[in-house]
């Protein structure tokens, strides 16, 4: 818990050292935990400007940009990412987008604090700066004789700042829209947050007196904080809401409109109703919103310098790419390699603009520079693929797709430099528009998790697509599930070595030094560094080797073909680069074998990397045929936008609808597999396995079944030995009770038992769903079908009950009655999430496994105490599938409506 009285402290030490000049000092946020959020959000607010003299206006700035980062960047990150571990929508997007917008104001400060320190001279060589969107020249003597002042204007801080503001301004409201809709003390927080934001971009082009408003605004975000900390501390103290605020709406979020009437499932776009991590959809539209904005911003002329650009972009991007792994964890692989894309793209254009408009100083040079990139035109291929595999989602998800087609097409080299700016500027505005929009829909739907926010129907069903790519429908169980990052590394590798084609002209121009390093270096190196992350924790037979060593093999060449003569560095005949070279070469005969496990398109990937290092190689002698290497590169390049689609439309479908190719050699394990299974197995897809494992149950065996969660161990109620073999089984601890499984409510409703009317409704919101409520025990279980079992399920004074959202398990309990059940794996170890997990394990033990594949999630229920319901608490006993945080919502909805 974070000690609230020493960072007042050190908020009251801040106001004493306010720079007068200042006009960036944002609110910043540090949280450790829930309990302190709003009042920590503000902790290095301004709302007094008075210059103290205390020390140096430069030194103020750069130690203000500092605790921008720290408190307001780094500590809000974290608040997100568990905001999004708690299934947190709002929050968790609200955080990591707010620490973006800390962190670049926190990189500005520390700019602006540098010009004030360092004398203007020392910057004259970085102002010689040729905007290609303007024809401002500045010059020396223009510099020596102007003002710091002048020379601030020139480098774009001010209009840096506003193209940074303006979006924020934008999702700020939203933000405050949405959050209406789960509380009231967020509305108003967020809300003056959006004020201040305001007054602070009118303060960068108007008068002081706008600091003023911001100040007195930034006062009120200051109380409301420290109420909404005092109610979240004292909730997470007591487990009530003792103050207000928190669980109650300012409006009801089904006043924005009515359901669509096409149902999630009709449409094709069934999702996991529980999951152990909130949706990133939201988040990665809030930051293509942000870049695009900025993009177009410089584009139409009104920053003269991408310098401080390059930075908000950047940040922004790294947001970006966490809404990617956050769908990586959901194994969404459509969003993953979307969101991954798109946080690649502006990262390289930002870094292409900064070189052009900070580092490249003859116009000549440029022009020719923009002639010869062609690695935009596999953006513009990759876009294309991304709207392939969105054709069964929804409109506005296609739209959006077509617009990063159009965006990505504005920035080919072909497009005459006169009206380059112009086409990207539009596009840029476009695709804001569209980011925004859908940003506030994301927002919303997922909130309220019905269709409030209009996206338009499914343009083409799942059945016509799948017929569309059928050329060799199977499922992946041959080949394995395609990991939800392979897209994202074919498309990683196929911009780098399509950016590195730029190599040939080096020698007739040496400002593709500049040019191309960010476009392989980025992508190839940084990007990838990512991918192979995501493999890591992908639980694939490889991990993240292949991408590993292709992260070292990029940057080595990032080195040796562009930073190396950038930096005067000789690398001609470098013995050095050529023992790398012959040690890659090795290395990458190592990883086709690896290749060979896995399929075709990846062995001829690692294979025409081979002669790539080959020409790697020659280059250090210097004895290098150019065309060979062009021409690897772009096979390459070729070969990684197939293995893209097919991954992203298999991973999508989890059908083989576009082939791999078999791996080449096959994994030794089809011996055990056609073995005889340890104990009998039955198909759930089958009404014969189903009648087969109820008659085992009924014989008093012990069996694993599916469930909605995890898979589980099942015994009858009407034979309670059983439900002793599994203590024995599991070598589970006499102290822990069972729980038992019945249909549906209706099978409770038939029992009679004497509930309350609000533990009624709680239970008819939870049921069926990933959630167990412990209730008290009595006279209609007997009624309900327990019987002999009564003193064997729960305990003296307490049950258990689980109704799954699973069909085949609900008409299993229909034919047997209720169900013992509880996780089907060793007491202490994880939780099975197949069926062959369950075979493997237990098999010799059990008397049969009805088996139905994967797992709908990878943790068992969310465990309810409800024995104090009437009260007006519940107690999470054991936090599963479905959050903490969404089981208190519901109740605390419940409960309104019952009030």
């Amino acid at each position: 818990m974070v000690n609230t009285v020493g960072w007042c402290q050190d908020y009251v030490m801040k106001l004493l050292l306010q720079p007068d000049k200042s006009i960036y000092d944002k609110p910043a946020s540090l949280l450790q935990d829930s309990s302190t959020l709003h009042l920590c959000k503000h902790l290095d607010q301004n709302f007094s400007r008075a210059h103290t003299g205390i020390a140096p206006v430069g030194v103020e700035n750069i130690l203000a940009g500092v605790h921008l980062i720290l408190i307001g960047g780094i500590c809000q990150l974290v608040s997100g990412l568990l905001s999004f571990r708690k299934y947190d929508h709002l929050s968790g997007t609200a955080f990591i987008g707010y620490a973006a917008l800390w962190s670049s104001f926190g990189a500005t400060r520390i700019y602006f604090g540098a010009l004030d320190e360092t004398p203007t001279t020392e910057f004259m060589p970085h102002l010689m700066i040729n905007n290609m969107s303007s024809s401002t020249n500045v010059t020396n003597s223009t510099c020596l004789n102007a003002t710091s002042g002048a020379c601030h204007i020139f480098l774009s801080i001010e209009e840096s700042a506003i193209a940074g503001l303006v979006p924020y301004i934008l999702l700020s409201f939203l933000l405050a829209f949405c959050s209406a809709t789960v509380n009231y003390i967020m509305p108003f927080v967020f809300g003056a947050i959006t004020a201040t934001l305001i007054f602070e971009a009118v303060a960068v082009v108007a008068s002081s007196w706008a600091l003023v408003v911001s100040g007195v605004l930034e006062l009120l975000i200051l109380l409301f904080a420290i109420y909404g900390s005092a109610a979240l501390l004292v909730k997470g103290l007591t487990q009530r809401l003792v103050l207000k605020g928190f669980g109650t709406p300012l409006f009801n979020v089904l006043l924005l409109g009515t359901a669509n009437s096409a149902s999630a499932q009709s449409i094709g776009q069934e999702k996991k109703k529980n999951t152990k991590y909130a949706e990133p959809m939201a988040l990665g539209f809030f930051c293509d919103t942000v870049a695009p904005f900025i993009f177009a911003f410089y584009s139409f002329g009104y920053m003269k310098s991408f310098g401080l650009g390059v930075t908000w972009v950047s940040v922004n991007s790294v947001a970006q790419l966490f809404s990617s792994y956050y769908a990586h964890l959901r194994q969404d692989c459509y969003h993953t390699t979307k969101f991954g894309l798109h946080a690649t793209y502006w990262l390289i254009k930002a870094w292409e603009e900064f070189v052009l408009s900070v580092l490249i100083v003859e116009e000549n040079t440029v022009v020719s520079g923009r002639e010869a990139m062609v690695g935009d035109w596999f953006f513009v291929v990759a876009a294309l693929v991304l709207c392939v595999g969105s054709l069964n989602m929804d409109v506005l998800e296609l739209i959006h797709n077509m617009l990063f087609v159009l965006l990505t097409v504005s920035t080919i080299s072909q497009i005459p430099l006169q009206g380059y700016y112009i086409f990207f500027g539009v596009a840029c505005s476009l695709f804001t528009a569209a980011s925004l929009y859908g940003t506030f829909s994301r927002l919303i739907n997922t909130i309220a998790e019905k269709s409030l926010i209009p996206v338009g129907p499914q343009p083409i069903s799942t059945e016509q697509l799948q017929k569309a790519f059928k050329c060799s429908r199977s499922t992946l169980g041959d080949q394995g599930v395609v990991p939800a990052s392979d897209a994202l590394f074919y498309l990683s590798n196929g911009v780098a070595a399509l950016s590195a084609l730029h190599a040939r002209a080096l020698s007739t121009n040496p400002s593709f030094l500049n040019l191309t390093v960010p476009w392989v270096l980025i992508s190839g190196a940084i990007i990838q560094a990512y991918v192979s992350r995501l493999q890591v924790t992908g639980g694939g037979r490889f991990g993240s080797v292949i991408s590993s060593i292709y992260v070292a093999v990029w940057a080595t060449w990032t080195w040796f073909r562009f930073a190396g003569d950038l930096l005067q560095f000789s690398t001609v005949a470098s013995y050095g680069f050529t023992a790398g070279a012959i040690a890659f070469l090795v290395i990458n005969a190592f990883v086709m074998l690896i290749a060979a496990y896995r399929n075709l398109v990846l062995l001829f990937l690692t294979t025409i990397m081979e002669v790539v290092l080959v020409c790697f190689l020659l280059s250090t002698l210097p004895r290098l045929p150019y065309q060979l290497e062009m021409a690897m590169l772009a096979l390459l390049s070729i070969i990684c936008i197939y293995g893209a689609l097919a991954s992203l439309v298999n991973c999508i479908f989890s059908q083989t609808l576009l082939p791999m190719g078999p791996p080449l050699i096959k994994k030794q394990m089809k011996q055990e597999t056609s073995s005889e299974p340890p104990c009998p197995v039955a198909n759930s897809r089958l009404t014969s396995g189903l009648l087969k494992i109820a008659g085992l149950l009924e014989e008093g065996g012990v069996c694993g079944i599916p469930t909605d969660t995890v898979y589980a161990l099942a015994a009858s109620c009407n034979n309670p030995q059983a439900i002793e073999k599994i203590y024995n089984i599991k070598d589970r601890p006499a102290e822990k009770p069972i729980c038992i499984c019945i249909s549906s409510v209706e099978q409770l409703v038939a029992a009679k038992p004497p509930f309350s009317p609000l533990l009624w409704e709680f239970m008819r919101n939870v049921y069926p769903g990933g959630i167990s409520c412990i209730v008290s025990k009595g006279d209609w279980l007997l009624r309900l079908g327990v019987g002999p079992a009564y003193d064997r399920v729960g305990t003296r004074d307490s049950i258990m009950i689980r109704v799954p959202d699973h069909t085949v398990t609900c008409h299993l309990c229909d034919i047997t009655g209720p169900l013992a059940i509880t996780s089907a794996n060793p007491s202490g170890e994880a939780d099975s999430t197949h069926h062959s997990m369950v075979i493997n394990r237990l098999g010799n033990k059990i008397q049969g496994v009805l088996c139905d594949g994967n797992s709908n999630e990878v943790v068992a229920s969310t465990v309810v105490n409800c024995l104090k319901i009437d009260e007006g608490t519940i107690t999470i006993v054991r936090e599963g599938c479905v959050p903490a945080v969404k089981v208190q919502q519901i109740f605390d909805r419940v409960k309104s409506t019952m009030v």
